[in-house]
Parts: C-alpha cells; sequence; structure tokens
C-alpha cells in the first residue's frame, strides 16, 4: 500500500479500518529515520492464492520485524508476523461505545503502533 524507500526496518500489516492510523504511524516512524512498509492484506485466501515471488517481494521473509494491525479477531495473523512480530487486534468481545472511543481503548492508535514499532526495534 506504501513502501519506504530502500529496505523496511518493519513491516506493518493493515487490512481495512485501522489502514489510516498505520498509514500515519509510517509517516511518524519515517520522521524518527525508519523505514516502514505498509501493506495491505484484506484477504489472506486471495494473498495466499499469489506466487511465492510475489509473496516474498511484499513481506520479504528476511524481515522479521512486522506488526499486524487487525480492529477484528486478532486470531490467524500470527502466520503473517512470525515469531518476532506483534499482532495489535481484538481478543474479547462486547465493548461498546463510540467507533473513535473503542479504537483509542484497544489501542489502534498511530501512536500505539509507533510504540510497537519501537519496542520491537529496540530487541534487535
Amino acid at each position: 500500500l506504501s513502501d519506504c524507500a530502500g529496505k523496511p526496518d518493519i513491516l506493518l500489516i493493515s487490512t481495512g479500518a485501522e489502514i489510516h492510523v498505520t498509514l500515519e504511524a509510517q509517516e511518524i516512524l519515517r520522521e524518527k529515520g525508519v523505514a516502514a512498509r505498509v501493506v495491505n492484506i484484506p484477504s489472506w485466501e486471495i494473498y495466499e492464492e499469489r506466487l511465492e515471488s510475489y509473496k516474498s517481494r511484499i513481506l520479504p521473509p528476511k524481515i522479521k520485524n512486522r506488526i499486524v494491525i487487525e480492529a477484528g479477531s486478532s486470531m490467524g495473523w500470527e502466520r503473517y508476523v512470525g515469531a518476532k512480530g506483534s499482532v495489535i487486534g481484538m481478543t474479547g468481545f462486547g465493548a461498546s461505545a463510540p467507533g473513535g472511543v473503542l479504537m483509542e481503548k484497544f489501542g489502534f492508535t498511530s501512536d500505539n503502533i509507533v510504540r510497537k514499532a519501537q519496542e520491537l526495534l529496540g530487541s534487535e
């Protein structure tokens, strides 16, 4: 969806409603000297149908710093973040509030994405 100059330091994988905050996080990270690639995977099925050469170009296996930002269930995304990555996603059910309030409460903010990215990058 939005690449960086040169080799990415981190991959930010997003699906839909959270794309705008992911793009904001990419910009903040860029200003901090971190190269982040934003990848949109709205459908696992369509992504998995692609050739391995395509998938390796989009999510290079050598880049272990990865965060999935998914306002739906976090279940299943570990296959794309690996052992080192992180998922910002829903793990519960039943909260009720205006959308913006819920996005903030559950960490779907550019500040939280940047914080998680810095944690991952600091642990190299």
